[in-house]
């Protein structure tokens, strides 16, 4: 795939200065929200301006400040984080690109399910930061049907409506560095 927009080499992600995030329909009338910890995630550019994504999550990370919640998102009704500790996301191409936006391609793998997506993705820009190091930014976007990945929880109320929607929206806050 070929994002000429980064300078060649191999980025790391900083994962300070990124945020893995995500919204749910709740009770058919709000949307619950939560964060993940990105555990790792490295962009290759080829001097050709090929590109090769892959990211690691850690599923027993998140937080969607109710702790309860969280224990349930953990437990096999959801993620079964004791048999599939993380998330992972391999990019398999670009499509669409326009300037500083593209689309990116790539299997997502949640639980024991590998699913091809399609990230909406805008490159912020590369700079060398306060501590000389090079540094880039994008912003990213998706939906995906948590049934799609074996996450079929599917608890209802009153007149037949879901406690927790299927259509789960993604959104990342990426930052990598250069390596030297």
């Amino acid at each position: 795939m070929s994002a000429p927009i980064v300078s060649a080499g191999t980025w790391t992600a900083d994962a300070v200065h990124s945020d893995v995030s995500f919204k749910v329909r709740h009770m058919a009338v709000g949307k619950a929200k939560g964060t993940f910890a990105l555990q790792s995630a490295t962009l290759t550019v080829s001097e050709d301006g090929a590109v090769a994504v892959t990211a690691v999550i850690d599923a027993a990370s998140v937080d969607t400040k109710q702790e309860q919640r969280d224990e349930h998102v953990r437990s096999a009704d959801f993620l079964d984080v004791a048999n599939h500790p993380t998330l992972t996301f391999v990019s398999t191409g670009v499509k669409e690109h326009d300037g500083d936006e593209f689309i990116l391609v790539g299997d997502l793998t949640i639980r024991d399910v590998t699913q091809s997506v399609e990230l909406a993705t805008e490159f912020l820009g590369e700079t060398v930061d306060a501590y000389g190091a090079t540094r880039v930014g994008f912003s990213a976007s998706t939906s995906i049907s948590r049934k799609a990945y074996n996450v079929s929880f599917d608890a209802a109320f009153g007149a037949g409506n879901a406690v927790v929607g299927d259509k789960v929206e993604i959104a990342l806050e990426l930052e990598f560095t250069k390596d030297a």
